[in-house]
């Protein structure tokens, strides 16, 4: 008789707590799916999260069914707030950059130069790519950056405006004489350039209304990740390297007394980025227009390169692709990459894809929109395993397969985001605007791309039995998903809908 009882105890138990799942509000199961990925970032904050889920369901139940109009607002701030939770484990997660990752590594009234920190300062899953860093100047309408040279290997886009390039060399001939050369050229939105390690340079803006945006891949060549300025014109600010050296060694060096040399390093106080006035611009943007000097046009064409001037690699009306290697520009070639731009018409998409080699890091330069990707380094199918950042990798239980988690994060000017090699990924270009996206991508040499959905994927290129045994459904229905887009590379995008059933 109690053995009875006891199993009929058991049996109410499990349908109290089946019918108690069954009911369970299920705007308080969406809330708890929401905050499953911060259990991957900040086990405090899941629980915080998970916490306020069934606290925000209490206030509804002792809402009961009057008032709802007041739920109805209870519900939409509920969801802005797992929206916000959403944002910040978007923040957190290493391979989105934005405006809090970058400081200002000079800055005047006229301009700025922000860089973004080093990629192992926020995760050793970027070790890969540790002594590249990317950096942005803005400079205003009329303005004069001063000379200087860097211990680092720069490529730079034009991301907006115009302006003029400088640089002086010297070359070195059977070992003893010294040829020196200016070589100076315009710039505009669209072209590339190399500025070679040691190399001084200086640029003006040279327009009358527009910012000059430079966006800068930059290779240190000393201390990984690391790279300096080093200014020889200037004075105070920006200081001067000559300034450390003692008296003696300044006046010998230059066969002159004390008194001048104070003069001369002690007068420059603007800052980096000053203002110049419009014949100053007018008589250096005049050089810009030959190359070298003083056999201007001698290198005409072959110190930069436009973007914009190439033929589309990818072109329909939802975007264009546009990509240049070491064989269009052959100041890439050492350099080992390659360099696209990618614009994405309004509420339009990219495919699904992946590069073979190469490390993507990507810089919104204007537009917004949202990107996914597939990670497996932060997956959530991990079981108990977890990644190590000190000793870069896996603790914990052997995985039997390979879990993804889903990276995601809203895009906006400025915004950069690292795709590792082999990771799928897609961008999505909101409604309102175009989203355009400049790539450099690292380690190009032999580098290929490939599309996953589309008129050309490679799932396409299976054998029918391979698709069969691959996804456990007949090989028709397989064609049936993968021949039904005709678009190559870009789509129309998730909320314009879909042009076939």
């Amino acid at each position: 008789m109690s053995i009875k009882l006891c199993i009929l105890v058991v049996a109410l138990l499990l349908a109290s707590a089946t019918i108690s799942l069954a009911s369970e509000d299920p705007e308080l199961t969406q809330c708890k799916q929401q905050c499953e990925p911060l259990k991957q970032v900040d086990k405090k904050e899941a629980k915080s999260c998970l916490q306020k889920c069934k606290d925000q369901e209490k206030q509804r139940r002792k809402g009961g069914g009057d008032g709802a109009e007041e739920v109805a607002e209870n519900d939409e701030r509920e969801r802005e707030e797992v929206e916000r939770e959403g944002e910040q484990t978007q923040r957190r997660n290493p391979y989105v950059f934005e405006d809090e990752h970058f400081f200002t590594g000079m800055q005047t009234q006229h301009g700025r130069l922000r860089i973004l920190q080093k990629f192992t300062d926020r995760s050793e899953l970027l070790r890969g790519i540790e002594n590249y860093r990317v950096a942005i100047l803005e400079a205003q309408p009329q303005t004069f950056i001063v000379p200087s040279h860097s211990d680092a290997e720069t490529v730079v886009f034009v991301a907006n405006g115009k302006g003029t390039v400088s640089s002086v060399l010297q070359e070195s001939r059977e070992g003893f004489n010294i040829n020196e050369r200016r070589e100076s050229f315009n710039i505009k939105e669209g072209d590339i350039f190399r500025v070679k390690a040691g190399t001084t340079m200086y640029l003006i803006n040279r327009d009358n209304n527009e910012r000059l945006v430079l966006v800068k891949l930059v290779q240190s060549v000393n201390t990984p990740g690391e790279f300096e300025a080093f200014y020889g014109a200037g004075g105070e600010n920006p200081e001067s390297f000559y300034r450390v050296f003692s008296n003696e060694i300044l006046e010998a060096a230059f066969n002159t007394r004390s008194d001048k040399l104070e003069r001369l390093l002690g007068q420059q106080k603007q800052g980096a980025i000053i203002k110049a006035s419009q014949e100053q611009i007018r008589a250096m943007s005049a050089q810009g227009e030959g190359g070298i000097w003083p056999f201007r046009g001698e290198s005409k064409g072959t110190n930069k390169h436009n973007l914009y001037e190439q033929r589309p690699a990818h072109s329909n009306q939802y975007g264009q692709l546009y990509e240049i290697d070491s064989n269009q520009f052959r100041q890439l070639r050492d350099f080992d990459v390659a360099i696209s731009l990618a614009n994405i018409s309004r509420g339009a998409m990219t495919a699904l894809h992946y590069n073979s080699r190469a490390t993507k890091i990507g810089v919104v330069v204007n537009g917004e929109g949202y990107f996914e990707m597939a990670c497996p380094h932060l997956s959530q199918s991990q079981g108990s395993s977890r990644w190590d950042e000190s000793q870069g990798r896996s603790q914990g239980q052997t995985r039997s397969g390979t879990g993804y988690q889903k990276i995601q994060s809203n895009l906006k000017a400025g915004t950069v985001v690292v795709v590792p090699a082999g990771h799928p990924f897609v961008a999505v270009a909101s409604n309102n605007q175009n989203l355009q996206i400049l790539c450099f991508e690292i380690n190009a040499y032999n580098n290929q791309k490939y599309t996953l959905a589309g008129k050309s994927n490679v799932m396409k290129q299976l054998e029918r039995e391979a698709k069969q045994l691959a996804f456990g459904v007949p090989a028709r229905e397989v064609d049936e998903v993968f021949n039904s887009q005709p678009e190559e590379f870009f789509f129309r995008g998730p909320r314009q809908g879909r042009t076939t059933a």
